[in-house]
């Protein structure tokens, strides 16, 4: 892997398109155990100058610059100054609400342009997900100028609490340099519930189930109650993340993780991850040693010493153990890349539990009320509890299962020529993705190979081999189709995805048929729930886009972590639970299948 030159597939390109899909998927997944995407270095080189100059420059430096702290080289003076932990989480929160943070550029399917949020929020007609039918004033799926002005106002408030200078606060010892007004908070947390309320889309880009509780402790709490009721919500986070990560998937997601991170430049330890490469993919006990233990039991033991140690040198191995933990995800780039969430993180960790150790009178007990502490934790839980039980009704970051493999996911197929369509959808900012890359100087063939690992990829976590089989199952020429990655091509419709497939379930369907008009075997949809956490099965539905929903039933996870990426044996068993009356598979004229374009790399 070069700075400029990526490392593309080592396959004949004249040839490749026209292979089964069975063998592409297996040139493509033993590809990605050895090179990941592939991305050149220079793509991880503009994350990581976005994420020093644009996030931490410039977040510590606007902080510090308006709070009368500082300067900001002089991080010893600041770092555990109140008021900049406060503007920076409202940083980040802004960062997020545009789009500049999580599920921007390339590695998130962003391409050109490399930024979604804004350029689809701030733009009436664009396609806008309502969370709940039955809220009132919520109707509808298309953004009105209603919606961009309360999503500017949003940013705007945000704005503001950050720049105006802090007030004094008699709760707040030893520090002179006072808290944000909570005053000002007031509008930016009404926005957000507002915002969400209409599109559910920017609420989870700007991470409303962490950040939200967040504001409203600094709007309503003394200061002491405060940091609690931080470190509260932070523990809650890590631990929900912890448990979510039980079962089999997480297993599945650490190999390709791996192998995708440019700070890991040896094969010899990306194929250690899996059993047996190239024969066997499945993960090897490396690969589920680092999963539950340096990832469930790190993620659910040691935010409880934190959130209970009175000891510094126990608190301080804590610290260190997070902070290592936060800065290990960065290092391997996933595709949503939350870099600056995982930056603020390890920030917090500092802050919180040095700078506010439980010794101090910043434990739990220490909490005014104890049914503060209590209502509190309950609210913060209700969430993660209710979505593993109940992943239906829960999105996916609400329930903390933050990048845990046990996703909502989905994968879509074309009928040749038909995913063209999309680039006829009215007020989109952006094209499909195939077409951003052939706007950057990519050929044709070079461009669909490139997207084809999106899928691979996908087929090398639990969910994928359950997804590809359902295609295999109800599109019997599906070598001649075109099959893409949901997610990636979620961000290209809506501006954002972060591995939730709430976002690309039914609704974001009918709001695209609306607006484009697929005929009846043209767009196929094969949708999976997350896995309950009571319950060794995966729910999935058929969908063609222009019919709804054609089929319901159910896979046993087991069955899909026990074979290969590629489905050498074949697809997964499935139970059909429902069938829409008269619905037949979908066919092609007969005839072979369009040779693709000669195109040469390089």
């Amino acid at each position: 892997m070069g700075f400029k030159t990526g490392d593309f597939p080592p396959v004949d390109v004249d040839t490749f398109l026209g292979k089964p899909l069975r063998e592409r998927m297996h040139a493509l997944a033993l590809h990605w155990v050895n090179y990941g995407f592939g991305s050149p270095r220079m793509i991880h080189t503009i994350y990581l100058v976005k994420l020093l100059m644009l996030y931490v420059l410039g977040g510590t430096a606007l902080a510090t610059w308006t709070s009368g702290v500082g300067p900001v080289w002089d991080v010893a003076d600041w770092w555990n100054e109140p008021i900049v932990y406060q503007k920076l989480v409202l940083w980040t929160v802004l960062l997020e609400a545009i789009g500049l943070a999580g599920s921007w550029g390339p590695l998130a399917g962003k391409f050109k342009p490399m930024t979604g949020g804004i350029l689809f929020w701030a733009r009436p007609g664009t396609i806008r997900l309502r969370p709940w039918r039955r809220v009132p004033f919520t109707n509808g799926d298309t953004r009105t100028l209603l919606d961009v002005v309360l999503y500017l106002a949003f940013l705007g408030t945000l704005l503001m609490a950050i720049v105006l200078p802090g007030v004094p606060s008699a709760s707040l010892p030893g520090h002179t340099s006072g808290l944000v007004n909570p005053a000002l908070l007031i509008a930016p947390i009404a926005l957000y519930l507002l915002c969400g309320l209409r599109d559910k889309t920017i609420f989870l880009a700007a991470r409303g189930e962490q950040y939200l509780p967040a504001l409203v402790f600094f709007a309503a709490l003394p200061f002491v109650d405060m940091i609690i009721a931080a470190k509260l919500l932070i523990c809650v986070v890590w631990i929900g993340a912890g448990v979510s990560k039980f079962g089999s998937h997480f297993s599945n997601v650490v190999p390709p993780m791996v192998s995708n991170s440019p700070a890991v430049p040896f094969r010899w330890i990306k194929r250690q991850q899996y059993r047996d490469f190239p024969r066997d993919l499945r993960p090897s006990k490396v690969a589920s040693f680092l999963a539950h233990v340096g990832g469930t039991t790190v993620e659910i033991i040691t935010p409880l010493v934190l959130l209970f140690s009175t000891k510094y040198w126990l608190t301080l191995a804590g610290v260190v153990m997070m902070v290592v933990f936060h800065c290990f995800i960065i290092s391997t780039f996933p595709l949503a890349v939350p870099l600056e969430w995982n930056v603020l993180f390890a920030y917090l960790t500092v802050f919180l539990f040095l700078g506010f150790p439980a010794a101090d009178g910043y434990a739990v007990t220490d909490m005014s009320s104890p049914w503060l502490a209590i209502g509190i934790t309950a609210a913060l839980v209700f969430f993660p509890v209710l979505g593993n039980l109940r992943p239906d009704l829960v999105s996916f970051l609400p329930s903390m299962r933050q990048y845990a493999g046990n996703w909502a996911s989905a994968l879509w197929a074309f009928a040749p020529g038909a995913e063209e369509k999309l680039n006829t959808l009215p007020h989109r900012p952006a094209e499909n993705q195939i077409d951003q890359l052939q706007a950057m100087g990519y050929p044709k063939a070079i461009a669909e190979i490139t997207m084809q690992q999106t899928i691979a990829w996908r087929s090398m976590h639990s969910q994928g081999r359950g997804l590809f089989s359902l295609l295999y199952k109800h599109i019997p020429e599906l070598d001649r189709w075109t099959v893409r990655e949901a997610e990636f091509g979620c961000n290209s419709l809506i501006g954002f995805n972060f591995g939730d497939g709430h976002l690309h379930g039914t609704d974001l369907i009918a709001a695209v048929q609306s607006r484009v008009g697929f005929a009846p075997g043209e767009w196929i949809i094969v949708w999976v729930e997350s896995q309950p956490i009571h319950r060794g099965t995966q729910r999935y539905q058929v969908i063609d886009a222009a019919l709804g929903v054609v089929e319901r039933g159910e896979w046993r996870v087991r069955d899909a972590v026990q074979t290969q990426p590629w489905l050498p044996d074949g697809p997964i068993p499935h139970e059909v639970t429902w069938r829409r009356a008269g619905y037949e598979a979908p066919t092609l004229p007969v005839g072979p299948a369009p040779e693709p374009e000669p195109q040469r790399v390089g």
